[in-house]
């Protein structure tokens, strides 16, 4: 981050419930930022972050802030995550669990609506297995692009190739084509790059997958 109270490691999104009952500006969709900081930063890291959602939050938004130790994810807010994906919730029941495991949870523009989807977010993030990377270090930029399996690994934060079915692919040595919107996925707490295999005499063994499913996480 830019404030060098933390190094970023990845952004998650999360599809959250869409239901006439819940307003939302775009899609109803959270986010999770995953970082590493040291134990004497978090309030300051807490105050950086109020400062950016509070100026850069979207006119009409419910910004909500949720910070919390990854290690102290009780599987209570994990449930909570789930719930939020297909059920109506409400600000009562996410503050008390947020408080009930001693969670940073804030709501800082509307209505507070917001803080449903942070603690959903930091639910379904800790979960392991659900939506798609937003940002990690470089990927997006390489859209276009042909890539080693290591640099990958090794420079952009991808753990793990897999096909379309969930199984593992790659080998040492493999080339990947980006194409032009290369996003990783959250499959069993890793970062994974869903992939096709390039069939016949091609440079790069294996494509990513189509966007539309991409966008199923």
């Amino acid at each position: 981050m830019d404030s060098g109270l933390a190094r970023l490691r990845c952004i998650s999104r999360h599809q959250l419930h869409v239901s006439p009952l819940i307003p939302y500006t775009s899609h109803n969709s959270s986010a999770c930022l995953a970082v590493d900081a040291d134990a004497d930063a978090l309030d300051a890291l807490a105050r950086c972050c109020r400062d950016y959602l509070t100026r850069e939050s979207a006119s009409g938004s419910d910004a909500g802030l949720c910070i919390v130790r990854a290690a102290h994810v009780h599987p209570t807010v994990a449930a909570f995550g789930r719930d939020a994906k297909h059920t109506v919730l409400d600000q009562e029941q996410a503050g008390v669990l947020a408080g009930r495991q001693g969670i940073l949870l804030e709501g800082l523009t509307g209505d507070h609506n917001g803080i449903i989807g942070a603690l959903a977010a930091v639910g379904l993030h800790s979960g392991g297995n659900d939506g798609r990377l937003l940002w990690l270090p470089g990927l997006r930029e390489a859209a276009g692009t042909r890539q080693s399996l290591e640099t990958l690994k090794d420079t952009m934060g991808v753990d793990a190739l897999a096909d379309i079915d969930g199984r593992e692919v790659g080998e040492p040595g493999d080339i990947v084509e980006l194409g032009p919107w290369p996003r990783a996925v959250r499959r069993g707490g890793r970062a994974t790059l869903l992939v096709e295999e390039n069939h016949g005499r091609q440079i790069a063994r294996w494509h990513v997958a189509p966007k539309s499913v991409i966008k199923a996480y």
